[in-house]
């Protein structure tokens, strides 16, 4: 399966374990880069400090590329980008900020730059700031999410016009026949994130991932425009928010019901009721946890399958 991601990234398939909060420490992303793909530590949720411990465990675990995934409004963002170039990371995903932030000067230490988008203004604006390759992620993707609310079908094919750097596909992907189907679309790899919170590995607390098996079509909702789009599962958090919506709440209101380490709560500590539990949309299609290496394994199986599935019209 070369192509450009995998030559970009020394990897054996271009798939991606995406870098989400709460959800991907040392553990999964060195089970997957041990599978062949590319694993991501999701520095998010990390302080500084925590960050290099998990890319010292990381290295140590994994002789394979595994890189970070950094949130650009991350508070401590300068000692973050030190603490990946102390380490000798030589990958970094970054996201929710402006790509020519960080861009040049990660790559004049010999790191490999991809950004995250959900527009087609938003990737050009990344390949103009220098980036190694795109991550265009759909409407459906769980977590943090683009404001126009464009699929990733359709955004795929959009963003394919207009760049000519590697393309990577995020957004509803959780199977062999989704890759396939966004690889013709135009995309040169996947980033996957659901499907890899419902893996052993994965540091998210058994009862977020029981929830993401149980989770069927509806279960999800995009919320919180006002503050940074978000997908969650509905429970009784998204409910308080959902009847605070109903009184036109300032968003110092929806801050206040927000208020801070919700997330953490839902996801890591496993409050199914207070937390905030992001997932995508694909959950709908996700009914087991398994190991890391039996979920890539299925994966590329299922997507050699397909191939010889498309009819000839």
């Amino acid at each position: 399966m070369a192509n450009k991601v995998t030559g970009l990234f020394n990897i054996k398939y271009p798939i991606v374990q995406a870098g989400m909060v709460w959800n991907s420490g040392w553990k999964l992303a060195s089970a997957a880069s041990n599978s062949g793909i590319l694993g991501l530590i999701g520095a998010g949720s990390m302080r500084p400090e925590v960050l290099r411990e998990h890319i010292q465990k990381c290295k140590k675990a994994t002789p394979k590329p595994f890189g970070v995934n950094v949130p650009m409004l991350y508070p401590d963002i300068e000692k973050i980008m030190d603490i990946i170039v102390d380490e000798g990371v030589k990958i970094v995903f970054t996201s929710a900020g402006n790509p020519k932030t960080w861009t040049t000067w990660l790559q004049e230490r010999g790191i490999t730059v991809v950004h995250v988008v959900s527009s087609v203004k938003f990737a050009l604006k990344a390949q103009e700031a220098g980036v190694d390759a795109i991550v265009a992620e759909g409407f459906e993707a769980g977590g943090h999410n683009g404001r126009d609310e464009t699929t990733t079908l359709t955004l795929i094919p959009m963003v394919r016009e207009k760049i000519n750097i590697p393309l990577i596909a995020a957004g509803g992907i959780a199977t062999g026949r989704a890759m396939l189907a966004v690889m013709v679309l135009g995309a040169d790899g996947v980033q996957i994130g659901s499907r890899f919170v419902a893996s052993k590995e994965s540091s998210a607390h058994i009862n977020f991932k029981q929830a993401v098996v149980k989770a069927k079509e509806g279960d999800t909702r995009l919320t919180l425009k006002e503050l940074a789009p978000v997908r969650l599962i509905k429970n009784k958090f998204y409910k308080d928010v959902e009847e605070l919506y109903k009184k036109a709440p300032s968003v110092e209101q929806l801050k206040d019901l927000l208020g801070k380490g919700r997330a953490k709560k839902g996801m890591l500590e496993g409050d199914l009721e207070e937390g905030e539990l992001e997932i995508g949309q694909v959950s709908g299609l996700i009914n087991d946890i398994k190991p890391v290496a039996q979920i890539i394994e299925d994966i590329v199986k299922e997507y050699r399958e397909a191939q010889t599935l498309i009819p000839v019209i």
